[in-house]
């Protein structure tokens, strides 16, 4: 398996290669060069298979030729042993032909644990056999942070920063980063959003010698890795429900487009998937898309769902990449004026093709909390704010009630008490492992909102190291 850059002017890499890399150095995101597929026998075997089987199955063609399967499969298996579920994503029916899959088992209570368990073991595999070490600088509006820190805490080949914007992640969020005792780990409060920390992530891999100075390597979804692991429970949740024999429709709620790029590139696979809906909050430039047919950068406003609080979605660059046919050069220009404009339309033919693969949905606060409300009095199901975002697009964007529709709850509630305390009276509490949390002594470091300084700190904090291009 090979990947290609979604702007066409970086190396043609191996999954081992993508993995260090994390963002091509074109400034593209990694793509495979062309779609593994998952047969119908394929998906009839996986109905006997457990979850760390699936995943193990479903990445086995992306790391093809890098990592062996069996090394795949130990690294998988590893990876879900500290999960609280013994099914690792149980799926829940809320209602005739309504489900909804729980993400949040994982060690900090977030969907990113699924991915970034696994991405973490792999790190290190490859790592260890080419005796190196990366740096790994992140952004993250709220759970990424915490799930990849926790990821890689001690690892011996890893030191690992993560920007988050100040104030603007709930309190748990925070000190799920914030309180991590290892030093290979550094959290950075930067005075900003958290499209200003993506911002300063991208400058600092676009900065060459600085990238190639300190090894710089990436967690978030920008990694294909991350996509590639979370591909599998799309597929986990499909074949419990009947694939292949039946198809089944999604409802994502998201901001950076990385999980619902996973459901997409799962159907590009072969899973018969028959909707896939986008839910978003206020900070709606996606759900905006789909009615226009135009990318336009708003300002990012604060919500009780912050992990979606974004407004530049970095893996939407992945669906525009097939938009545009696949022409990296097209696509390099059309990001620069996005960039330089705040505006991106396509044409008419191609807004189509992105409205006939997906339909979006926008919630505001109020809708959210009236999600909650509504689900707990009905199912006795306590909903964390985004995963209400979910709920709440699978009931408005059903098309079929005769289709199953998975909504994916993303976020255990006790991360969100606040917002779901508003909505129930209810104050849902941490899981015993994280009683704690909130007494912890914190380790933070609060830096303003410039690229140079941030720089600096992370220079000052991890070994030089002239890495190959």
């Amino acid at each position: 398996m090979r990947y290609v850059s979604t702007r066409g002017a970086a190396p043609a890499l191996a999954f081992d290669d993508v993995l260090l890399a994390g963002l091509a150095r074109d400034g593209g995101l990694y793509v495979p060069d062309a779609w593994p597929t998952l047969t119908a026998d394929d998906l009839r075997a996986l109905a006997r298979a457990d979850y760390a089987e699936t995943v193990t199955r479903v990445m086995a063609p992306f790391v093809d030729g890098a990592i062996a399967e069996d090394d795949l499969a130990a690294l998988v298996t590893d990876a879900y042993r500290s999960f609280a579920h013994s099914a690792i994503v149980p799926l829940k029916q809320l209602g005739p032909n309504q489900w909804m899959m729980e993400l949040f088992h994982g060690p900090t209570l977030a969907f990113k644990d699924l991915a970034l368990q696994v991405v973490g073991r792999l790190f290190d595999h490859v790592l260890a056999r080419r005796g190196r070490r990366v740096t790994i600088v992140g952004a993250t509006s709220g759970d990424t942070g915490s799930a990849a820190m926790e990821a890689c805490r001690d690892r011996e080949g890893i030191d690992i920063f993560i920007l988050f914007p100040e104030g603007r992640v709930s309190e748990v969020q925070r000190r799920q980063m914030t309180t991590i005792e290892a030093a290979n780990v550094h959290a950075i409060a930067v005075q900003g959003t958290f499209d200003d920390c993506q911002d300063m992530v991208k400058a600092m891999f676009n900065d060459i010698p600085f990238r190639d100075r300190h090894g710089l390597s990436a967690v978030n979804s920008i990694n294909w890795a991350r996509i590639a692991a979370q591909i599998a429970y799309y597929v986990w949740a499909a074949v419990a429900l009947g694939a292949p024999a039946r198809a089944v429709s999604f409802a994502v709620p998201t901001g950076n487009f990385g999980n619902v790029f996973a459901a997409h590139a799962a159907r590009h696979m072969g899973l018969p998937i028959a909707s896939l809906a986008i839910g978003t909050n206020r900070n709606d430039i996606l759900t905006r898309f789909l009615e226009t047919g135009s990318l336009s950068i708003g300002t990012v406003e604060p919500s009780l769902s912050p992990s979606m609080d974004i407004q530049v979605s970095s893996n939407f660059e992945r669906l525009l990449f097939e938009l545009f046919d696949r022409d990296g050069k097209a696509l390099a220009g059309a990001m620069a004026d996005f960039r330089r404009d705040g505006v991106l339309a396509v044409s008419p033919e191609r807004w189509a093709r992105a409205k006939a693969d997906f339909a979006g949905f926008r919630l505001d606060d109020a809708g959210t909390l009236e999600t909650i409300r509504r689900v707990w009095q009905s199912t006795g199901e306590i909903l964390d704010p985004h995963s209400a975002i979910g709920v709440a697009t699978a009931e408005a964007c059903r098309v079929d009630p005769a289709v199953p529709i998975v909504a994916l709850a993303c976020a255990h509630p006790a991360k969100f008490p606040d917002a779901v305390e508003r909505a129930t009276g209810i104050r849902p509490a941490l899981p015993g492992r994280l009683s704690d949390l909130l007494t912890r002594p914190e380790r933070v470091s609060v830096l303003p909102n410039d690229l140079a300084t941030v720089q600096d700190f992370v220079a000052a904090r991890t070994t030089r190291q002239e890495q190959p291009a």
